[in-house]
């Protein structure tokens, strides 16, 4: 007997550091209690379990999570306050125990997943407290039970029901400060983007926050304002929104690449020239200064610039006027100066590549664009942003994302960026089809490498999401060696393949994934 309770208590005890692990963290409520509402059936023998919150807005209860139920049977477990069991529970913040539920008026069978005459099922009802509140209940259902076993699982059940309510006030917390990051992004946004198409800038991360209130301040400005950031952060629709933005609106905006023009061109195009100025030049011509007088010029990769060009801009800048090639006139210009480099323009100082003093000429204003990898938050809004653009333009429509195709977006390291995401995302919205659904199989196969995951988080990451990033990583190349064979994979890590289930699914993982990558990679035949 002795022997039995202690057994009890260990399994007890696993239950409650599973679940606590599961739930441990949590902002999304549907996702974790998948796994916590799985591990108290298998330990408690529980035929049923439902996860039900409160609406504060409708005042309705509402399943969130069930284990045991149809999705049809899910859908009509809805209660209005104080309404059935369920609603009483909520109601009072007491728990219910009903011994059988065919003997309790209470009890509404909502959900139609129970033959009342056939089975003798007993019901436990708890409420989910935080701050005091009921806000939730947590139920299950198991075959009728003594009093003393019930007494047990009604107590284990309040214990669970603890995990759960801390994840619950987290998610609360989470929601309600998403809230307001959004609401101020939205206030950011439209003060800087005016009509402006600022796709690139979707996102309500803290490093893009901090960016659009740099752009806030210096747009109104008459600043030479210096863009840096890698190819394909967005430079050149900053530059646009500080336009948009300024007294120069109304103007003209102008733009330079000036690694795309020909070296022997680039003067001619920046300055003008004369009738024959050169061979070919049959007519005097005005350079991109003097288009842009009274607005903007934005000069995208000065870093490719000859010591020559930078010379002369060095002179424009300082002088605000200059001459065309081949002309004696002096001209006189009112331009705003955007530049723009993904160069490293301080060690090509240091070489004697680009002069210094033209480099601090530029850096009145530096504006520093963060990479894609360094914005992680933002990924899912810009994906969201890109799938409604591309619908648009190529006559689709995407109802959802899948999960598996969500965790390869979010891992991967985007090198080339807002305009590599934008790219990959209308070629999925192409190939999902009718179905309107984007797999795995929609994205580029080089996403779904290992070797193009993020690395591990640097500086100021925790313990815990430095080591859930290590555990991830460590899952996903064993299953992408095993060829997603699970069993495999959890052999080379040294688990049980049910932690492995429990790990994949804590991380969003489908061994259906890693076996498509394998064949495209000729391990699968």
């Amino acid at each position: 007997m002795a022997d039995l309770q202690i057994r009890s208590e260990a399994n007890e005890l696993r239950l409650l550091f599973e679940v606590s692990q599961a739930l441990d963290g949590a902002t999304d409520i549907s996702d974790r209690l998948d796994s916590a509402l799985e591990l108290m059936a298998r330990y408690t023998g529980m035929m049923r379990g439902t996860l039900l919150l409160l609406d504060p807005a409708s005042g309705e209860i509402v399943a969130e999570v069930a284990y045991g139920l149809k999705l049809s049977e899910q859908r009509r477990a809805r209660y209005k306050f104080g309404e059935g069991v369920t609603g009483r529970v909520i109601a009072t913040g007491k728990p219910i125990a009903v011994p059988r539920v065919s003997e309790e008026p209470l009890f509404l069978n909502r959900t139609e997943a129970r033959d009342l005459y056939k089975e003798e099922i007993s019901f436990l009802c708890v409420p989910i407290l935080v701050g005091g509140k009921a806000v939730g209940a947590l139920s299950a259902d198991r075959l009728f039970a003594d009093s003393v076993c019930l007494e047990e699982d009604m107590r284990l059940l309040q214990v669970l029901a603890s995990l759960i309510a801390r994840a619950v006030r987290i998610r609360r917390e989470f929601k309600a400060m998403h809230t307001a990051v959004v609401e101020e992004n939205r206030r950011l946004q439209q003060l800087v983007y005016s009509s402006f198409d600022a796709g690139a800038l979707v996102g309500s991360s803290a490093v893009m926050r901090s960016m659009l209130e740099e752009v806030i301040q210096v747009a109104g400005t008459n600043a030479t304002v210096f863009i840096r950031g890698e190819s394909g952060t967005g430079k050149e629709l900053v530059a646009g929104i500080i336009h948009a933005n300024s007294a120069r609106a109304g103007r003209p905006f102008i733009k330079v690449n000036c690694a795309a023009l020909p070296e022997g061109l680039v003067e001619s195009e920046l300055f003008g020239h004369e009738r024959g100025a050169f061979t070919g030049a049959v007519g005097a011509r005005k350079g991109r200064f003097e288009m842009a007088h009274g607005g903007t010029l934005f000069l995208d990769e000065v870093g490719d610039m000859t010591p020559m060009i930078q010379a002369k801009l060095l002179r424009v800048i300082q002088e605000r006027e200059f001459e065309r090639v081949g002309g004696m006139e002096t001209l006189r210009v009112d331009v705003r100066l955007i530049a723009a480099t993904n160069r490293d323009l301080e060690a090509m100082v240091a070489r004697g590549e680009f002069r210094q003093d033209l480099y601090y000429r530029l850096s009145v204003f530096p504006l520093i664009l963060p990479p894609l990898r360094e914005r992680r938050d933002d990924i899912m809004a810009l994906v969201t942003h890109f799938v409604d653009k591309a619908c648009a333009d190529n006559n689709r429509k995407v109802v959802r994302i899948s999960p598996q195709a969500t965790d390869l977006l979010m891992a991967y390291a985007w090198p080339g960026n807002i305009r590599e995401l934008e790219n990959v995302i209308e070629r999925a919205v192409i190939l999902c089809g009718l179905d309107g659904v984007i797999e795995t199989h929609h994205l580029p196969s080089w996403l779904q490498s290992p070797q193009a995951t993020l690395p591990l988080p640097a500086g100021t990451a925790t313990l815990d999401s430095a080591l859930a990033c290590l555990e991830e990583r460590l899952i996903r190349d064993a299953l992408s060696e095993a060829g997603g064979n699970m069993a495999k994979a959890a052999a080379r890590l040294g688990i049980t393949e049910r932690i492995m289930g429990l790990r994949m699914k804590k991380y969003g993982l489908d061994f259906r994934t890693f076996r498509t990558s394998a064949r495209q990679d000729g391990l699968l035949k």
